[in-house]
């Protein structure tokens, strides 16, 4: 398996200045995984106990309406950082489905250990104040796009961040992200293209 040491080293030290120590800390505590295609990392009712940290493929994380209708709240791809935060902060059952779109390589942490880390270290407590700042900068944008962009817009948007998505992931998973259905977004895709 290819080794992402560096790599998540490099990004760690773009949002907040990190030792080598320190890093090597937090990759203790984390195990990679290989994980297909249509693997629930975290299911409705689970109560969640990990961090995650994707460096290979696309997860999606998505709840299920009363009409059965799947509502999808984020993509993620590498690298990037998630979890069921509610579920972990209150100890409850999530009410969301993290699931992998497409063969991922992600890291598991345990957030009990992680805890446990930036109770004793203060570049890992920095660490995740500064990550859970961008989850709030990040809330906000995706706020700020769901109320004034339209269908087209969000999907201009989605396609810079992640340009071959088509080639990634189902038509109606992308429709599902972008609040539309599969018909509105092969017009908006005609209309482009």
């Amino acid at each position: 398996m290819i080794s992402y040491y560096q790599v998540n080293f490099e990004y760690m030290c773009s949002l907040i200045s990190l030792s080598r120590e320190t890093y090597d800390k937090l990759y203790s505590i984390s195990k990679l995984k290989e994980i297909k295609a249509g693997t629930k990392l975290v299911d409705i009712g689970d109560i969640s106990k990990k961090l995650f940290l994707i460096n290979k493929g696309v997860l999606r994380s998505y709840l299920i309406l009363e009409n059965g209708k799947e509502l999808t709240k984020t993509l993620f791809t590498p690298i990037e950082f998630f979890a069921s935060f509610t579920s972990i902060l209150t100890n409850k059952a999530s009410e969301f489905i993290y699931e992998t779109l497409t063969d991922c390589h992600i890291y598991e942490i345990n957030y009990e250990a992680f805890v446990n880390l930036c109770n004793t270290n203060i570049e890992v407590l920095k660490f995740y104040s500064r990550y859970l700042e961008l989850l709030f900068m990040e809330g906000e944008s995706t706020f700020i796009a769901i109320s004034s962009m339209n269908a087209k817009e969000r999907y201009i948007k989605l396609k810079e961040r992640i340009p071959n998505i088509e080639n990634l992931i189902p038509q109606y998973q992308i429709a599902s992200y972008l609040n539309i259905t599969p018909v509105q977004l092969s017009r908006i895709r005609s209309k482009l293209y």
